[in-house]
């Protein structure tokens, strides 16, 4: 498509935006004519006695959680209950439809008004002659043996190396004697935590990395682009291959590629019965680590910034995309050379109203990027010498504070299929501003090169 064609595109799409969200508006106006504005404040309480219900189903245990369980369920239900009563049964499923509308045009028209991508980002990769591979056949419900990886890659003339399942295996020690012994590229079919201590040894020696998507997750395979439902894809990079350089994180000496999580999250990692039951072993162990009775408050410096009191903390390889908690989403980019900070200090019922509310703007969540980030456990002194949980990359681990996460910017080489299916433009963050200025733009020099 030529530079007239998205500069029309993004202007269109930007004057579409701005219609239906002049359509939206005007529906809520005529709604509040006709039932007053009390209906939309009594919809706002509703949201906020259903982020209270859903704090007291998390924070605390018996008929509390039950009671707020049946807040967290009953006040959406009730505010619908009151929109239809007050007449509200059209205008409020058609303003939602036209605000929909309006930020997927927005969206739309920012897409098509970004420059794009340098391509120098991605060059040509050389077909590895000594392909070495390390597969975990219990990693992801046995994908290995579902889409016959082995197979797969022996035939493309790599060497695999598996994992016996219910055994220890240093996985570092064997990526270290495959280059001993010549390979001139690691890959691995595995979980993310497995995939950073063999992309570490990568980095170390310079050699081209191969993610294969494996895993149950799969955060990085998802980052790179990389096809998730058919692992053997993955495989493609083997012979028609390209490759980029991406950041590698560490935390104290160790590397990773997407996350270390301190806090909630890490304890509830800690406790031996999370992997077969996560969401019931999150459910018994959060009220007494977000009461403070288990577990502790963190303070975090990054780059020199205070971070104090945080009930959670999230250090990313490189920020993500969503400032949501529960759903980062994807990270833009792998190469930035920061890392991103997702810090949640929440200490009672009424904040958790107002993060639900406010989401990014609540004072409740804290988001920053970093070079460095310093983490202890706030109730350290000077000359204790305590340690603290820590997740990476979804391993649990215990280390001593201060715990420091740095990254090495560009350090790793990595080999990708050159049709990488989930390689997706990200969506834009949402500017108004530039939406007005696309649509009222008439020459079309409004759209970016």
């Amino acid at each position: 498509m030529s530079k007239a064609d998205h500069s029309d595109r993004a202007r269109s799409l930007a004057r579409f935006a701005l219609l239906a969200a002049a359509a939206a508006v005007l529906v809520v106006l005529v709604s509040l004519v006709e039932t007053g504005p009390l209906i939309i404040l009594q919809g706002l309480a509703g949201l906020a006695v259903c982020a209270v219900g859903a704090w007291w189903f998390l924070a605390h245990r018996g008929i509390v959680r039950v009671l707020g369980g049946a807040l967290a369920v009953g006040a959406p239900m009730a505010v619908l209950a009151l929109f239809l009563n007050g007449g509200l049964w059209f205008t409020a499923p058609a303003g939602v439809a036209l605000w929909a509308g309006a930020l997927g045009c927005a969206r739309g028209a920012l897409r098509a008004d970004r420059r794009p991508d340098p391509p120098a980002a991605v060059r040509p990769g050389r077909p590895p002659r000594r392909p070495v591979l390390i597969m975990n056949p219990a990693s992801g419900g046995g994908k290995v043996a579902r889409f016959g990886l082995v197979e797969r890659a022996e035939a493309l003339g790599a060497r695999v190396l598996l994992l016996t399942p219910g055994t220890h295996t240093d996985v570092e020690e064997l990526a270290r004697k495959a280059v001993a012994e010549g390979a001139d590229l690691l890959g691995v079919a595995g979980g993310d935590g497995t995939q950073a201590m063999v992309a570490a040894v990568a980095a170390e020696h310079d050699l081209p990395f191969l993610v294969i998507s494996a895993g149950t997750r799969n955060h990085l395979a998802m980052d790179l682009g990389l096809d998730r439902s058919d692992p053997s894809r993955c495989l493609d990079a083997l012979t028609d291959g390209v490759e980029l350089r991406m950041d590698l994180g560490d935390v104290a000496g160790r590397a990773f590629v997407n996350t270390v999580s301190f806090g909630v999250y890490a304890a509830i990692v800690q406790r031996p019965e999370y992997r077969d039951a996560k969401a019931g072993t999150a459910l018994d162990a959060l009220p007494d680590l977000l009461s403070g009775d288990a577990g502790e408050r963190l303070d975090a410096l990054a780059d020199g910034r205070p971070v104090s009191g945080q009930q959670a903390l999230l250090v990313s390889n490189n920020p993500y995309s969503a400032a949501d908690p529960l759903d980062v989403g994807r990270r833009p980019r792998l190469d930035g050379g920061e890392l991103g900070v997702l810090g949640i200090r929440v200490d009672g019922a009424a904040q958790a109203a107002d993060l639900a509310v406010r989401g990014a703007l609540s004072p409740a969540l804290t988001m920053l990027t970093s070079r460095r980030v310093e983490v202890r456990a706030a109730a350290d002194s000077d000359a204790g010498a305590a340690s603290i949980p820590v997740a990476v990359d979804g391993e649990a681990l215990t280390l001593p504070t201060p715990v420091v996460c740095t990254l090495r910017p560009r350090a790793l080489r990595v080999l990708v299929p050159r049709d990488r299916p989930g390689a997706v433009d990200q969506a834009p963050e949402l500017d108004w501003r530039r939406i007005a200025t696309l649509a009222l733009d008439r020459s079309g020099s409004g759209a970016r090169a």
